[in-house]
């Protein structure tokens, strides 16, 4: 269906106008990130196509969420300009992370640089963050979460009261201390421990209530905040929000969810019983330029997350609804969140690449822990297409009930 000649998009309405509640998840992985990216321009390039070359992914998606790297990728989508539509199309995400990565995470060559980079992690922060912060104000100005396009879902994690602290749309509606600066939540949920210093805000709401904020990255939660973001829609379907009736609890067969990984090094196997019987504080924090502590949250979360819904999903008989999309086959440096330098970006590109090109998976926790084929699943690039014909028909099932209204409207005060 074609839009109104010279109408501006219309935003994503509430579920209860549509067949699907729409969700994207972007899992964090700092430099990776760009293989995220290449995948969501694959996606909107392709809604591009059939709804013309205004279209972006915040006007199909309910809700987008992100932690970390996924997080500010999840606000470039979702925040204002000017002119109200959405700061960053798909496709110029890839190229912010080009261009940016190399100076927010600065790298020192030579065995002197490696030396360098073991004593400041030992004594503080591995970088400053200065220039990512000032990056991130920079593009988000003054815009607060209840500003965003679509309903969002950031996770970070309070270091002060110990819980999980979730930026959401939703949430900032019934708990106004919640409607923080975008920027405030984007510097939060990215801020690894070892990599990045811990992030530090006040925010008060209308009444005068000011709420103290002491965060670090989301990923310490929820690295995959696929099932974060479920979970905000399925707590407005349990209060009753009328924007979800008549959509119950466990409606799975209503929710389509595209969840998108940054890369694991899983068939590596990089560490193992042997070596971490020996590792003290220390070795957990630093081993062969990694961080296994790190990396074995984030992945356990992460994993963890993929197997609820894939099981949940399969059990009401919806598995079609969810589409995990994750290259687990890593190796090297291409598993480092933090090497930006031109050569491995450029690698982080192509593995983004391939990864369209690769057969739809369902990770086998019982046997291998890897990702297998799912028969008759095609590519990934396939699946994209078919979820994004799923989501443009429900949304122009929308448009077409306004289109209606308005003629109508125009009609009676016509006569």
């Amino acid at each position: 269906m074609e839009r109104i000649p010279s109408s501006p998009l219309l935003p994503i309405q509430p579920p209860t106008y549509g067949n699907l509640i729409t969700i994207l998840s972007i899992d964090g992985g700092g430099i990776r990130g760009i293989v995220p990216a290449i995948i969501l321009a694959y996606l909107e390039a392709q809604l591009q196509e059939l709804d013309g070359e205004d279209a972006r992914l915040a006007d199909y998606f309910d809700v987008i969420a992100g932690t970390s790297t996924g997080g500010l990728i999840t606000a470039m989508l979702t925040a204002p300009n000017e002119e109200n539509r959405p700061l960053f199309a798909a496709k110029d995400i890839k190229l912010f992370y080009l261009e940016h990565c190399s100076n927010i995470f600065p790298q020192k060559r030579g065995i002197c640089g490696s030396i360098w980079n073991i004593f400041k992690s030992l004594i503080g922060p591995k970088y400053d963050g200065k220039y990512l912060h000032q990056q991130i104000k920079e593009k988000l100005g003054e815009v607060r979460l209840h500003g965003a396009l679509t309903n969002i879902v950031i996770p970070s994690f309070d270091i002060k009261r110990l819980q999980p602290t979730i930026f959401s749309s939703y949430e900032a509606k019934k708990f106004p201390c919640l409607n923080a600066k975008l920027s405030d939540i984007c510097i939060s949920t990215s801020a690894a421990p070892t990599y990045l210093p811990a992030h530090y805000f006040k925010n008060q709401d209308p009444d005068g209530n000011v709420k103290e904020f002491h965060l670090v990255d989301g990923g310490v939660a929820a690295n995959n905040p696929a099932l974060v973001a479920i979970t905000q829609v399925t707590k407005q379907i349990l209060d009753e929000n009328p924007d979800f009736f008549p959509i119950k609890p466990m409606d799975y067969g209503r929710f389509l969810v595209i969840s998108i990984g940054t890369g694991t090094p899983k068939v590596e196997q990089k560490y193992n019983a042997k070596m971490a019987a020996k590792w003290g504080t220390l070795g957990w924090l630093l081993h062969g330029g990694s961080v296994p502590l790190v990396d074995v949250f984030t992945q356990a979360s992460a994993d963890m997350i993929d197997f609820h819904i894939s099981v949940a999903f399969q059990a009401l008989h919806s598995e079609a609804n969810y589409l995990r999309i994750q290259e687990d086959t890593l190796t090297g440096r291409d598993s480092s969140v933090d090497i930006a330098t031109k050569e491995q970006l450029d690698r982080l590109v192509l593995i983004g690449e391939k990864l369209l090109m690769k057969p739809v998976s369902r990770v086998d926790y019982l046997e291998t822990g890897l990702s297998e084929p799912v028969e008759n699943g095609g590519t990934n690039a396939e699946a994209l297409r078919k979820y994004e014909n799923q989501t443009l028909i429900d949304t122009n099932l929308f448009n077409i009930y306004i289109y209606i209204y308005i003629y109508i409207y125009i009609y009676m005060n016509q006569n």
